[in-house]
């Protein structure tokens, strides 16, 4: 009897260990995130399922197209592109992405453009300072510019301005589910 017992007893310690272990790696390090929409197509499409690395951030800073989670002003989490850097000047010209006067190419568009068939760009052209959430001429300390992928249906620092660090959840780029779609996305 006392050995049942005692083995009920590891078996409850070995569960409480287990669920503190991921309960500390969800909080700190990472966490599980449903794709919700189409404005990150072709990239990541709805319903997808990512991982953020909440710790990539604690060590370095965000870079020029990474693909972070964030929480929206709204107050859902966002999942986005890295276009502005601090102290960036973007603009977009002819469906050209231009950061401080000099045009960027955007691979991780062509497979969108490609399928464009009405003849317009992907993405309008506009600048910082035409932005009226923004309405300066650069990305402001502590802040960055993100964009979806899917620029004509993404809700992004265009509707909702500059993104905060501190609402920076982390960065993401493995996606996990659909098993068939299990990919590093970039």
């Amino acid at each position: 009897m006392a050995k049942g017992k005692n083995e009920l007893v590891e078996w409850i310690k070995a569960i409480i260990v287990a669920v503190i272990i991921a309960t500390v790696i969800r909080q700190f390090f990472f966490a599980p995130v449903v794709v919700d929409g189409y404005s990150m197509m072709p990239t990541l499409k709805d319903t997808d399922r990512v991982i953020a690395n909440k710790f990539s951030y604690v060590i370095g800073k965000p870079k020029r197209f990474d693909i972070i989670v964030f929480e929206a002003p709204e107050g859902k989490d966002y999942i986005k592109r890295v276009i502005g850097l601090p102290g960036d000047k973007v603009e977009y010209d002819h469906d050209t992405l231009y950061i401080n006067g000099k045009p960027y190419q955007e691979p991780y568009l062509d497979k969108y453009k490609s399928k464009l068939v009405d003849g317009g760009p992907l993405t309008e052209s506009f600048t910082l300072k035409d932005i009226k959430e923004i309405n300066q001429e650069t990305v402001p300390e502590g802040y960055l510019f993100v964009m979806g992928d899917n620029r004509r249906l993404s809700k992004d620092s265009r509707h909702i301005g500059v993104i905060p660090y501190d609402k920076i959840l982390g960065k993401t780029n493995t996606v996990y589910w659909p098993i068939k779609d299990i990919r590093k996305v970039e």
